[in-house]
C-alpha cells in the first residue's frame, strides 16, 4: 500500500505455489498474471471500465444465469476471477463443509458500492455467507478471495491504520508464523481520487 499510494488493499484471489500467479484469470490492460478462465470458479471482479455506460465495478457471475461473460469481458480492462459466494440470484452457493477459517472476500452491494470484507473469526464459508446475507449490507454479489493465514485486509486513512490477518481454527501460532514469512502476491487496492 505504501509503495503504490493505496489507502486499502485486500487479497485479489488465491494464488499458486509459485507465490505469484493467481489460481485463475487475472488480467489488466497492461499485464496478464493468469490468462486461464476457470470453469470451477464462477465469479469475476471487473473494473477499469471501457466506457461510462457500465457500472464502475461489477462482479460478473459466469454461470450464465444472469449474464453472458463473453459480452461483459469486453467492457472492462481488469478482470480477476475467484470463487463465487453469493450468486447473481442472491443465493448462497457454497456447500457446507466442516473446516472453519478466517475469510477475505470482495462484494458489491445493491447500489454498486464495493465492500472489502475480512472476517477474522472462524466460520465455514457456507455459514459465513448466511451471516453476511442477514446483515444490513444489501450485498448483491460476493466472491471469496482467500482463507486462513493469507486472508488479509489493510486500511490506512491517515488517522487510523489497521491490518487484519486470517487464520485456521487449528494450530494458530504455527499458522500465524507461516503467514508472516510470506507476503501476499496480488491485491485489489483503493487509492484516493485526485478530485
Amino acid at each position: 500500500c505504501r509503495q503504490n499510494g493505496l489507502v486499502a488493499a485486500i487479497n485479489a484471489s488465491m494464488f499458486q505455489a509459485d507465490l505469484k500467479a493467481s489460481v485463475s484469470l487475472m488480467r489488466t490492460k497492461n499485464h496478464i498474471n493468469n490468462p486461464r478462465l476457470s470453469k470451477k470458479y464462477k465469479a469475476i471482479l471487473a473494473f477499469d471500465r471501457q466506457s461510462p455506460d457500465v457500472p464502475p465495478v461489477k462482479i460478473i457471475d459466469i454461470d450464465r444465469q444472469c449474464e453472458d461473460f463473453n459480452i461483459w469481458e469486453k467492457k472492462y480492462k481488469t478482470l480477476i476471477q475467484s470463487i463465487r459466494m453469493i450468486s447473481c440470484k442472491g443465493k448462497n452457493v457454497w456447500a457446507q463443509q466442516t473446516q472453519k477459517w478466517s475469510t477475505a472476500a470482495i462484494a458489491v452491494d445493491c447500489l454498486g458500492r464495493v465492500l472489502f470484507i475480512h472476517v477474522g473469526s472462524f466460520y465455514s464459508t457456507h455459514d459465513l455467507i448466511n451471516i453476511l446475507n442477514k446483515l444490513p449490507l444489501n450485498i448483491d454479489r460476493a466472491m471469496y478471495v482467500e482463507g486462513g493465514p493469507p486472508a488479509q485486509l489493510y486500511i490506512n486513512i491517515g488517522t487510523h491504520e489497521h491490518e487484519f490477518v486470517g487464520n485456521y481454527k487449528i494450530d494458530i501460532e504455527q499458522n500465524m508464523n507461516a503467514f508472516f514469512s510470506r507476503p501476499i502476491p496480488n491485491v485489489v487496492g483503493i487509492s484516493l481520487r485526485k478530485d
